[in-house]
């Protein structure tokens, strides 16, 4: 059985910033950084607003919307002030509120690029929902605009703060497995309505991939700790089926990392999966659910019939949506760059590019450093 009796909460070894004292220049005022959030759908409004009341670094102070009475309601119910609610016409005011600090956009991907260079030009730091954007030159732009504004660019990746993720990292960074060999991981779940946005992909880029199989591909890279040199992909779609008219289905890709560790992944949106394992030549790490919303559950052993279900300890923040929250206002108050930068997505969103060329043309194909 593998010595896990050393696995202590060693957060670093997984990437993340652990609650440290703050700069005294914040710290003397005691105020927390104001995020406004821009799209108030079910993401942003069902699982980023109801995390401010359980963070110590972050507040809500601002709302974007489409739709005044609904941003009217929510802005009663959560406290925020009347000169604290836009509209996206109207949004580069953002600029003459001082309450706002941090900008998160909750937006469909297509929408990314533009919110977050308004968002930098007005001076404000940006917090991006995933996938980054439709392609890297988005990205890319994306970047250049928070760089020249001096402000800071953070993807939400938020299974980066999950603390079953977490701990897997730090076991696969400290030898617990051995040498890595093997990557699998099968992201998916069964998409209902053929007319929203993340079934055009002019809006969303992509199927199943940008949306549930990024996250497959964001763990392929944190767990084995290596960037892929080339990909192969085969995609397997139904067109007669009116969810998929534009957008792919199950897309399963494999990608090769230059210690010659292999990642196999699938990613789909006709059946429900959530799951990875990481093998190495002295044992494997298995988290299913991996990146779930909720009820991770991790196992650490030399083989499937010997193995220990491992509960981690707790992280400093309450759950993955706060830590990324209050990450992000401490990366500000400290002058820090973040975990997930805006250079970490435009990584995804580049072997993702390679990744749909692949299956395009059905070979291998080199990623682009």
């Amino acid at each position: 059985m593998i010595d896990l009796q050393r696995r202590g909460l060693v957060m670093a070894a997984g990437g993340v910033l652990a609650a440290s004292a703050v700069n005294p220049a914040w710290a003397s005022t005691g105020r927390k950084l104001g995020y406004a959030i821009v799209g108030l759908g079910g993401y942003g409004l069902g699982r980023i607003i109801p995390q401010f009341q359980n963070c110590q670094h972050s507040r809500l102070v601002a709302l974007v919307s489409g739709d005044p009475a609904k941003a009217r309601k929510v802005a009663q119910e959560y406290g925020v002030p009347e000169r604290g609610i836009y509209s996206y016409s109207d949004f580069d005011r953002i600029r003459d509120n001082p309450d706002i600090d941090i900008v998160y956009i909750c937006l469909p991907v297509f929408m990314h690029a533009e919110y977050t260079i308004r968002a930098a030009q007005a001076g404000k730091h940006v917090m991006c929902e995933k996938p980054m954007a439709i392609n890297p030159a988005e990205c890319e732009q994306m970047i250049a605009a928070c760089r020249k504004a001096g402000k800071k660019l953070m993807i939400g990746y938020r299974s980066r703060f999950e603390p079953h993720n977490v701990e897997a990292i730090r076991l696969a960074r400290a030898g617990a497995i051995g040498t890595i060999r093997y990557f699998r991981s099968e992201h998916g779940f069964v998409a209902g309505d053929a007319n929203t946005w993340r079934m055009k992909k002019a809006q969303s880029g992509g199927g199943s991939l940008m949306d549930i199989g990024i996250y497959a591909l964001q763990a392929a890279r944190y767990m084995t700790g290596e960037e892929p040199v080339a990909v192969f992909a085969k995609e397997t779609t139904n067109r007669s089926d009116p969810r998929f008219r534009e957008v792919e289905d199950m897309i399963d890709f494999q990608l090769e990392f230059p210690s010659g560790a292999i990642g196999s992944c699938m990613s789909m949106y006709s059946a429900n999966r959530n799951q990875f394992v990481l093998m190495g030549d002295k044992g494997r790490i298995e988290l299913e659910p991996a990146t779930a919303y909720s009820g991770q559950r991790m196992w650490v052993g030399q083989e499937r019939s010997d193995k220990t279900e491992v509960k981690p300890p707790p992280g400093p923040y309450a759950n993955q949506w706060v830590g990324q929250l209050d990450h992000m206002a401490q990366c500000v108050m400290q002058n820090r760059e973040p975990l997930v930068p805006g250079e970490e997505g435009l990584r995804d969103i580049r072997i993702i590019e390679a990744v749909y060329r692949s299956a395009r043309e059905q070979k291998r194909i080199v990623v682009r450093s």
